[in-house]
């Protein structure tokens, strides 16, 4: 059932993003009379499984869903149909169109992707408005478990004033994009500040170790279950450790010290327990455990307790718009810099590169409205982004093209175009290849 809800996540994000992305081409290339010749979802090799003609454009699904296409009349594409280019200009052909009009037909897909992104922030800012803490209600700092985040000099406790000079003024989920971004991080530990510059390296030493959140909350010391052989009788499910041998436990990460340093030995506990402080003598075992399985809290009653007060904003409709506009350039100037790294060889980020299997590891596998939204506004960006590649056989090469034609006045050969096509089309194999191998590796060797 797991896998069935983050396949259909997947496909249902994955047809979205193709369609609208097809029909930012399609639209433009009908209102300027182009001749569409096919509109598919998914790649029709050989044979479809469904297709159906509409006046000039047969409309089909394909059976290898990495992709979907419109066929424009007299244009060359990945179709590379040279019989239709041998033959005189018609006048509904995509080349018979001036070049601004061509031009738009291919700009249409990523400016539907774009738009299509914004749209989703402005809605979830509207239909779920805002949950995060104030940084400023980070007292006693942030949990730090990432060897990669240890290594590069972060200790738990520490508190995250700012970013590259931008102060952080919300812990939220993307706090740690900014610091996997970010080249300088300013830091508060014991009462004083200082800067730790991050390694040029950081995202390929992220890959080397137990996958863990860059940054997290410090979460207190709740008791799950307590196992048949464990001899702490006297804790209960739902306990929440305060002290241990007079010490202060108010963090797991506290506790995890205490009993470290207190193996093979019984010390006395302090619990909260039904709202009530109750003294019990826990056991502590050759390894520093209590032989207990960790619960934990909801954020509502961390909120209670006192440990953290969770902060919630909504929007109206108008105020959503800002809001939801500022989080999609964010997002955009994330991934600019996210592909920066990726062809930087020195940070090592390259190696993360994935295919499908890595974008369907996104989705969770609990049906969620608002992180299928996430996800998909996300996507948009990066599809609309790698087809602005200047690379033959994307949008992007297109438009390099076109533009190069309107600012000389010359238009390539043919000749030149189906070559460019062509080495552009091995140029994509080969990413895909490297994409999806990198997959495939890292299903092997277990990262």
């Amino acid at each position: 059932m797991d896998l069935f809800i983050k396949l259909s996540q997947f496909l249902m994000s994955l047809s979205l993003l193709i369609i609208l992305h097809e029909l930012g081409h399609f639209i433009p290339a009908k209102l300027f009379k182009t001749r569409v010749e096919k509109f598919y979802l998914f790649f029709d090799v050989k044979y479809s499984l469904i297709k159906k003609k509409f006046g000039d454009t047969e409309y089909g699904i394909g059976w290898l869903p990495l992709g979907g296409y419109v066929k424009i009349s007299g244009m060359i594409d990945e179709s590379m149909d040279k019989e239709q280019m041998a033959l005189p200009p018609q006048p509904w052909e995509f080349r018979s169109k001036p070049a601004y009009q061509r031009l738009i037909i291919m700009l249409g897909g990523v400016t539907v992707n774009f738009i299509l992104a914004f749209i989703i922030y402005i809605g979830m800012a509207f239909v779920y408005g805002d949950t995060y803490i104030a940084n400023a209600d980070m007292k006693d700092g942030i949990l730090i478990e990432n060897q990669a985040m240890l290594n590069a000099g972060f200790q738990t406790g520490d508190k995250i004033i700012s970013v590259d000079g931008t102060k952080i003024e919300k812990f939220d989920n993307d706090i740690n994009m900014k610091i996997v971004l970010g080249k300088e991080v300013l830091i508060e530990r014991n009462g004083a500040q200082q800067t730790i510059k991050m390694p040029n390296d950081f995202v390929d030493q992220l890959s080397k170790f137990e996958k863990s959140s860059i940054v997290g909350i410090r979460m207190p010391f709740v008791i799950g279950a307590v196992s048949d052989e464990s001899s702490n009788t006297e804790l209960k499910a739902k306990d929440v450790v305060l002290t241990l041998n007079g010490e202060a436990a108010k963090y797991f990460d506290q506790a995890q010290t205490i009993l470290e340093n207190n193996k093979g030995k019984t010390i006395a506990a302090t619990v909260l327990r039904d709202q009530k402080e109750e003294q019990v003598q826990v056991a502590v075992n050759a390894d520093g455990k209590l032989g207990v399985q960790r619960g934990g809290l909801a954020m509502a009653n961390l909120e209670k307790l006192g440990f953290y007060k969770v902060s919630k904003q909504e929007y109206g409709f108008f105020e959503s718009i800002p809001v939801g506009i500022t989080k999609g350039k964010d997002q955009l100037v994330g991934y600019g810099k996210q592909l920066k790294m990726i062809f930087s060889p020195s940070t090592g980020a390259y190696k993360q590169v994935g295919g499908f299997k890595a974008i369907f590891d996104i989705f969770p596998s609990t049906w969620s409205w608002e992180t299928f939204w996430t996800i998909t506004a996300l996507l948009s960006i990066m599809l609309g982004v790698m087809n602005l590649l200047p690379i033959p056989a994307l949008d992007g090469g297109h438009v390099m093209f076109l533009l190069y034609e309107i600012i000389s006045g010359k238009k390539p050969s043919d000749k030149f175009l189906e070559n460019a096509q062509m080495v552009g089309f091995v140029l994509l194999i080969t990413l895909l290849l490297f994409a999806n191998g990198n997959d495939i590796y890292k299903s092997i060797v277990g990262r």
